[in-house]
């Protein structure tokens, strides 16, 4: 049973869930973002201007975290506000520093700064993203400033991208920008904002530059003021929403331009559908369109009921928010619909024709909502009017083609005669008065099993009978007391009004039954989906709750590892065999849906829904509906796209709970190899350094002949050996993060030579050949681990190419880097696997006479890497390979000349 709503009474529903809300937020700190359309406009400024205050306020404010970029405005304004230390983090023999999360919780200050919310943290970090920082912060009971750009919500990450040209990979999910507490726009115009970044406030000068040609362009920069202050209003629309309900205001609050466009059975709904929308669009505002469906418009024909889900259909292609709801009073609902949401535009066909005893709904919407436009739309002259001969044949055939159930009418003849049995037992001792009230007992009871037309027969039988059998005179229809014919009008009155009231409370009860079967399902769905461990878990859950509620036979079409969708081999996808799996592919590269009830090949019998999760579209879900006419319905659609959404996310993490248990599992696996390592190569350090040095004592002894060819065997083997284990053990060390890098400004010749130096007697049959500019400046790297790369790309060139081939070292800046080329003319790559070559243990042939074990080019990488450059391998135009290096060129200091004295 619905409780009716007063006005400036709250629903008891919603008060319930707004109680729980609160409950839930009590003991969590508050969030305050500075939001901004871009980087420069002032955002970090702003939130140390109110951090400041706060301070003065005597507010206990600590500073987690603020990024400054050297600004010296920005600077000054941190004096006097104590800062937390930030926390060092090494990653691949880099020293990142961090937001320092412990100790923020351990200091538990009243505030605290926290910048830049879209921030990914470093490896090693509890949290992937600062956001999630900022949530143990506030779960903490500690209040946050933070700072973010309109480019970095997930919402409009690919609309900026698609203006801009630049898709950032650091983003936040709209619910921590909805659920913050307070949002404040930072804006600057577009001017401001050049003129800022040309003077160096934004950017250091060779950024700027750059930033001015592709990001800062006035174009971009009015497109991103506009998506944020559009952004801006959305949420401050919300908050207006959010107190009117709390505060129970009914009147609406013309703060935004909306509408309500009200969707009626009658033809000529398309032509308001259309006209709401160019409406709209005019006012740039946002619309509704609502059909509210009544008891009556149930027993519409199914091709009326077809007409009216295209016309919601055509309302959401339109951009609409299109819905149903039902209720008894059309205008009733509308109104609640529209002070609900805010509307304070009404759009409505006007009405042909009206009946004395009624009014129309766009009279009675006009006459009620007094704080209310209502627009009515001219319908076109084909369509029937209310009351008119066409609309009336058109009920008729109707309620003709609506099938009569016997049965209900044969119970409620049945219970008449049992209340009249009833009554004749009754009669000797009680008076008529007291009779009435048992026939009346059996209108209700009639009314409440059987419904209303069974109950309107039942109250005119009854009337009957009781002036028959009970009213002098008796077994006549003849009155003698004028008073029973008041009597037989209560009764046929009240006997037609139950039934009525009850046929009503039946209508919402089985509304609200269906309300409750799809919250029902869809919290036991996402209850089954959360302790799903394996995919096919997934899929047979989310088969089975989708069948039962939808009653429509499903299946999950996931993605191979080259993104081609694959039937998966249960019973339901046997069933469905004959599945559109190019559809089905259509919908998963592009992300829409498609199949029936879309714009894409709306005659198929199947709908394919992608299964969009947070990351990345995980698959493609086939319905196939026992009744397609349920897909056309808006609530329903919205509860499958909801339920689609719960897949997905099942899905995901699924995927990345499987992707962490192998992450585990290949660390564990690299710590236990890296052990085993370490250990050997310690242990047979010592033994192969005594028997190199045998082996040379033996070489430079008086040995001839073939002794003497032995020992330089030998001595050249130990060697080898040496080497090998010399890579096993800095390898290891690499792995373990035991390096620590001596940076210094060194000059690429010197390295250079000292590493074709330490090669030695082995570049004896080779020709080399350098190509170092006088005017290459100094790079900062340790020179030792640089020489070490420099050797292993040396011997690995001296290994695969013949006697006599060139060996060419070169070097020249780009940019902002220093490219260091080790060339060849030998055989090259081998196709598809420069890449794996830089791979613990992987060599270009996996069986070869050449020696090694494919650590060489694993310890280059891991160097270079931890001077934060890049290496990588190219096969030459001309034949041979090639070993490119790159690393950061970075400003060399000023070199002092001697004065001469």
């Amino acid at each position: 049973m619905t409780v009716p709503k007063t006005p400036n009474r709250p629903d008891p529903d919603e008060l319930l869930r707004q109680l729980q809300q609160d409950e839930h937020v009590a003991g969590r700190g508050k969030l305050k973002i500075f939001f901004g359309a871009s980087a420069g406009v002032g955002k970090t400024y702003a939130m140390l201007l109110a951090a400041q205050e706060a301070q003065r306020n005597d507010i206990d404010v600590l500073v987690g975290l603020v990024e400054t970029h050297g600004r010296r405005e920005t600077l000054a304004l941190l004096d006097g506000l104590p800062q937390l230390p930030l926390k060092a983090i090494v990653y691949r023999e880099r020293t990142l520093q961090e937001f320092d999360l412990d100790a923020a919780l351990a200091r538990k200050p009243a505030l605290i700064l926290v910048d830049e919310l879209a921030h990914a943290n470093a490896p090693g970090s509890r949290h992937p993203r600062r956001w999630q920082d900022i949530d143990e912060l506030l779960a903490a009971g500690i209040d946050v400033f933070t700072t973010v750009n309109v480019q970095h919500l997930e919402s409009l990450n690919d609309v900026v991208g698609g203006i801009t040209g630049v898709r950032v990979a650091e983003t936040v999910p709209d619910t921590v920008f909805d659920q913050a507490d307070a949002v404040v726009l930072v804006d600057l115009p577009p001017d401001e904002l050049l003129r800022r970044l040309k003077q160096g406030k934004v950017y250091l000068p060779q950024q700027a530059e750059r930033a001015a040609q592709s990001f800062f362009r006035k174009g971009n920069l009015i497109a991103l003021r506009e998506l944020a202050l559009r952004r801006t209003a959305d949420r401050v629309d919300a908050d207006v929403r959010a107190y009117r309900d709390a505060q129970s205001i009914r009147r609406v609050w013309e703060t935004r331009d909306t509408l309500l466009a009200c969707i009626g059975p009658r033809p000529g709904a398309e032509k308001i559908v259309r006209a709401a929308a160019r409406l709209a669009d005019r006012l740039n505002a946002d619309w509704h369109a609502v059909y509210v469906e009544t008891r009556q418009l149930q027993r519409l024909r199914e091709s009326e009921r077809q007409r009216i889900l295209k016309v919601l259909a055509l309302a959401q292609e339109l951009g609409a928010q299109a819905t149903t709801i039902p209720g008894e009073d059309v205008a009733a609902a509308l109104l609640d619909y529209a002070r609900t949401h805010n509307t304070s535009r009404v759009v409505i066909g006007r009405a042909g024709g009206r009946r004395w005893w009624r009014s129309s709904v766009a009279q009675s919407l006009a006459q009620q909502a007094f704080d209310l436009d209502v627009i009515q739309i001219a319908r076109d002259g084909a369509d029937a009017p209310l009351g008119s001969k066409a609309w009336m044949a058109a009920g008729a055939q109707a309620l003709a083609d609506d099938p009569v159930r016997p049965w209900p009418y044969v119970w409620a003849m049945l219970a008449s005669v049992a209340t009249t049995g009833l009554a004749a037992l009754l009669f000797p001792y009680f008076e008529l008065a007291n009779i009435v009230m048992v026939f009346l007992l059996s209108v209700m009871g009639v009314a409440l099993y059987c419904g209303r037309g069974p109950a309107a027969l039942a109250a005119v039988v009854n009337v009957l009978v009781f002036d028959f059998f009970f009213v002098q005179p008796r077994f006549s229809f003849a009155v003698s007391d004028a008073q029973y014919l008041l009597t037989f009008a209560v009764m046929l009155a009240v006997g037609l009004i139950t039934g009525q009231l009850t046929a009503r409370l039946r209508y919402q009860l089985r509304v609200a039954e269906q309300r409750e079967r799809r919250a029902r399902a869809l919290y036991e769905m996402a209850r089954d989906l959360s302790g799903a461990l394996t995919t096919e878990h997934v899929i047979e859950l989310s088969n089975r709750s989708l069948a039962a509620g939808f009653n429509a036979a499903t299946t999950v079409l996931l993605p191979d590892q080259h993104e081609r969708l694959q039937l998966s081999s249960e019973p339901e996808a046997q069933r469905l065999a004959v599945l559109d799996v190019a559809m089905a592919q259509w919908a998963f590269d592009h992300g829409q849906p498609a199949g029936a009830g879309t714009d894409t090949l709306p005659s198929s019998a199947r709908l394919y829904l992608p299964l969009k999760a947070p990351m990345r579209t995980r698959g493609v879900l086939a319905i196939l509906p026992k009744v397609p006419r349920w897909l056309m319905v808006p609530e329903q659609r919205r509860q499958l796209d909801t339920f689609a959404s719960l897949v997905a996310i099942a899905l995901e993490r699924v995927h990345y709970a499987d992707v962490a248990r192998s992450a585990l599992v290949q660390m564990e696996s690299e710590r236990l190899r890296n052990s085993l390592l370490s250990a050997l190569s310690h242990d047979l350090r010592t033994p192969l350094t005594a028997l190199v040095g045998l082996a040379e004592a033996l070489v430079r002894s008086s040995l001839a002949g073939a002794p003497a060819a032995l020992a330089t065997a030998l001595h050249r083997e130990s060697l080898r050996m040496s080497t090998l284990v010399v890579n096993l053990l800095d390898m290891a060390r690499l792995e373990a993060g035991a390096v620590q890098l001596r940076l210094e400004w060194q000059s690429l010749e010197e390295v250079v030579g000292t590493a074709l130096a330490a090669c030695g007697n082995t570049l004896a049959q080779h020709h080399i050949v350098t190509d170092l500019p006088a005017s290459l400046p100094l790079v900062r790297f340790d020179a030792v681990l640089i020489e070490r790369v420099l050797c292993n790309l040396i011997e690995n060139a001296l290994k695969y190419t013949p006697p006599g081939s060139t060996i060419r070292i070169s070097a020249l800046p780009a940019g902002n880097k220093i490219c260091l080329t080790v060339a060849d003319n030998g055989p090259g790559f081998p196709a598809g696997q420069i890449g794996a070559l830089f791979d613990k243990f992987a060599r270009g042939v996996n069986e070869s006479a050449i020696p090694g074990v494919g650590l060489g080019l694993a310890i280059c990488r891991a160097i270079v890497d931890a001077h934060g450059g890049s290496i990588d391998g190219a096969t030459n135009a001309d034949g041979g390979a090639s070993f490119i290096i790159t690393l950061p060129a970075g400003v060399p200091p000023a070199v002092e000349l001697e004065s001469q004295s």
